[in-house]
């Protein structure tokens, strides 16, 4: 049984959201606000999916989330934290850097993500492995990561061709 109280719960995903919120404001620089919106949208159509998913099927439950009523799939991770990591991860992206670099990118926020969920799941009663595991999320972490990158990458380079730039 987990221990906590639903206070301490609240805390965690209220102070979730508001460290998310400063790390935008200070990580995103004013002239890529539009790129940052396109990698945060494109981010929370492949995150919202897999949570229905896994919420949905019984894989994964959430028992403290905002929206209970509306959704099985948690709305603070799902909808807000990782897709606004994804920004980050994709602006700052090491483009020119060697191959190596950018695999410990890819796999230093991947870790990352996994690592602090790996610790909500087991202290809290936020999210609830019941058939799922870590390697799992890690893995749905790095490839959603890759889609966004790849899809960040195409519709920059379109729009530069469209532009003649």
């Amino acid at each position: 049984m987990k221990s906590g109280v639903a206070v301490a719960e609240r805390i965690i995903l209220v102070s979730a959201w508001i460290i998310t919120i400063i790390v935008l404001i200070i990580f995103i620089p004013k002239n890529r606000i539009r790129e940052a919106q396109l990698i945060f949208l494109f981010k929370q159509l492949q995150t919202w999916l897999f949570g229905l998913i896994v919420a949905n099927y019984g894989l994964i439950e959430y028992p403290m989330r905002l929206f209970q009523y509306a959704t099985r799939a948690d709305f603070t991770f799902e909808f807000f934290i990782y897709p606004a990591v994804c920004v980050i991860f994709n602006l700052h992206y090491p483009q020119k850097k060697s191959w190596f670099r950018q695999a410990v990118h890819y796999v230093s926020y991947t870790t990352t993500i996994t690592l602090f969920e790996i610790v909500i799941e087991k202290y809290t009663n936020i999210i609830n492995y019941l058939h799922w595991t870590w390697y799992l999320t890690w893995i749905t972490i790095c490839v959603t990561f890759w889609f966004s990158r790849l899809y960040y990458v195409w519709f920059y380079k379109h729009k530069r061709e469209k532009q003649g730039v």
